[in-house]
């Protein structure tokens, strides 16, 4: 498995995330991070923002709702192996990784790491989501939040598919960013490691030698 982490959306040189190497250009766009909020409109026009930018540099984007698959993961599994992409929006991290589980995407993801042509991309929470912990976001994401038919659990363990944590937002012009350097002082001062991205920054990451580029 490929990683694309970035900080907000696609990067400064977005076709990054379409020249690595998965043959089926289809991509699953999952926004669960956003279930917490209730402004339809809003989210519309943020789903039709993602459709417009993956679309732009030669991706096939489809929405993907894992609350249809909660409790469905063998659905889920079946339904992914359609798409050689999946990507992961901004919201609240603790959200999504209780949708995470909820659905068995987590353990899925888990068993797509050896595969070569998958990639797993996201931005703001859906890149802190594969990191070892999510401790130090909570600083910035409510780990309290509860959208309608979620588990009250608040999972704090990450997926650890890279060894460190990842701050995005950092220092950038965006309504989080101070919170985030809560964060960051919170990393330092626990000696926990991470990676600051600034919004516009990203990491492509192969799972398998832990490679990254910036």
């Amino acid at each position: 498995m490929k990683l694309y982490l970035s900080s907000y959306h696609l990067c400064k040189e977005p076709s990054r995330l379409s020249t690595l190497p998965a043959k089926n250009k289809k991509v699953a766009i999952v926004r669960n991070a956003l279930d917490v909020y209730r402004d339809t409109e809003r989210l519309k026009k943020g789903l039709e923002r993602e459709i417009t930018d993956l679309s732009a540099i030669g991706l096939f984007p489809e929405s993907l709702d894992l609350r249809h698959f909660f409790q469905k993961a063998g659905e889920l599994e079946k339904h992914l192996q359609g798409f050689g992409y999946i990507w992961v929006t901004g919201g609240n991290t603790f959200v999504l990784r209780r949708a995470f589980a909820e659905s068995g995407l987590d353990l899925i993801l888990q068993r797509k790491l050896r595969e070569d042509d998958f990639v797993y991309s996201g931005y703001s929470a859906g890149a802190c989501v594969v990191t070892p912990t999510l401790e130090g976001i909570h600083l910035a994401d409510d780990p309290a939040a509860m959208p309608l038919g979620y588990s009250p659990e608040v999972i704090w363990k990450g997926l650890s598919f890279v060894p460190y944590c990842i701050v995005p937002h950092y220092r950038s012009d965006h309504s989080e960013s101070a919170l985030i350097e809560k964060s960051v002082e919170y990393f330092i001062g626990n000696k926990i490691p991470f990676v600051a991205l600034h919004d516009g920054e990203s990491l492509i990451v192969d799972v398998k030698c832990r490679e990254q580029g910036t």
